[in-house]
């Protein structure tokens, strides 16, 4: 999915979990931050495009460790541990991003190193991801009409 369609879903995540935590200020950016970190694999990408991740392009094939549940849940799981407050937004922007991504052709590597893929219908770019994009604009827009009111 494109960077846009992955920041809107980290925003609907964490609207929709914001009444819930006590640190606002950085949750939200933390959740939006990680929809996009999957991507740091791909020298297209938002975030991947910048110059210090390229030795790690070269390390990594796109949509594989990166695209991971298996690593998702590794690094939350050290951020539980070590900083409590940063866990459940990473776990929500990263694992946000998986799911959206597991919805296109392309699908990810769910449990990596495990080899299955798993995918869906949405073509990247396509006409079905501005569907689900859309979507997501009207899902946000509900969220916070629901908190103001």
């Amino acid at each position: 999915m494109m960077y846009r369609t992955h920041l809107l879903a980290g925003a609907f995540l964490a609207l929709l979990f914001l009444p819930f935590v006590v640190h606002k200020w950085l949750f939200v950016p933390v959740v939006l931050f990680c929809s996009l970190l999957p991507d740091i694999d791909s020298m297209h990408s938002y975030l991947g495009r910048r110059w210090f991740f390229r030795p790690l392009q070269w390390a990594v094939k796109h949509r594989d460790v990166f695209h991971s549940l298996t690593l998702c849940i590794i690094i939350a799981l050290v951020f539980a541990f070590y900083i409590p407050v940063l866990a459940l937004p990473f776990f929500l922007g990263y694992a946000g991003h998986l799911f959206a991504d597991a919805l296109t052709n392309e699908g990810i590597r769910a449990f990596w190193p495990l080899k299955e893929i798993s995918s869906w219908r949405i073509t990247t770019g396509g006409k079905s991801e501005r569907i689900f994009f859309y979507f997501l604009i009207a899902a946000n827009i509900a969220l916070i009409a629901r908190m103001i009111w």
